[in-house]
């Protein structure tokens, strides 16, 4: 009786070691970016598809990438681009540069998603 009750603690103490399943624990950046950006958007230098490339996004000014056709509203909108700024204009686009030319895209409503895809576009220009 000793005995199973020492395995059955042992086990319940490495409960909190066990992945999650039923979580997106094990999603990484590349696949965050994968299910929500890579439709539109490619991490190669000189890859612009129906949004501009986003390599090297990081300490890049909004609507400067050669060769894309951004919409006004982003070409004015004077940002550069940060980890903040990528946080929230990942999250809600539209408020962020408001007629930015996203449309149907409507933003990533999970902050980990978030967070790992701008994790993914900070490593994607090294």
């Amino acid at each position: 009786m000793r005995r199973k009750l020492i395995v059955l603690l042992c086990a319940l103490t490495s409960l909190p070691l066990l992945p999650s399943y039923g979580q997106d624990a094990g999603v990484s950046g590349e696949q965050a970016f994968n299910n929500s950006c890579r439709t539109c958007h490619t991490v190669k230098d000189g890859d612009n598809r129906a949004g501009p490339n986003l390599h090297n996004i990081v300490g890049r000014k909004a609507g400067s990438v050669t060769n894309f056709r951004y919409s006004e509203a982003m070409k004015s909108s004077d940002i550069v681009w940060d980890e903040r700024t990528l946080l929230r204009f990942i999250e809600d686009p539209e408020a962020v540069v408001s007629g930015n030319g996203m449309k149907p895209y409507t933003g990533v409503r999970s902050a980990e998603d978030r967070t790992r895809i701008v994790a993914f576009l900070k490593s994607s220009g090294k």
